[in-house]
């Protein structure tokens, strides 16, 4: 079965009409995904369309780029 592991991106605006999730990897030989950022809706048909599992990352805070806080 293969897994696609996503978190929220960290840089959203409020009102912003951006992809609000970021793919981070996938696992798994039968799933190829090209973009970067996308949408819940995009996320969920995909996964129900192949038949992979997602996997929602928790974000570690509002951190430096080096994870410190």
């Amino acid at each position: 079965m293969s897994k696609i592991f996503i978190r929220e991106r960290r840089k959203i605006e409020k009102g912003e009409k951006k992809p609000r999730l970021r793919i981070v990897g996938v696992s798994g030989n039968d799933i190829k995904l090209y973009s970067k950022h996308i949408r819940k809706v995009e996320l969920d048909t995909i996964a129900n369309e192949t038949g992979a599992q997602i996997v929602y990352l928790p974000s570690h805070g509002k951190g430096k780029k080096d994870g410190s806080r």
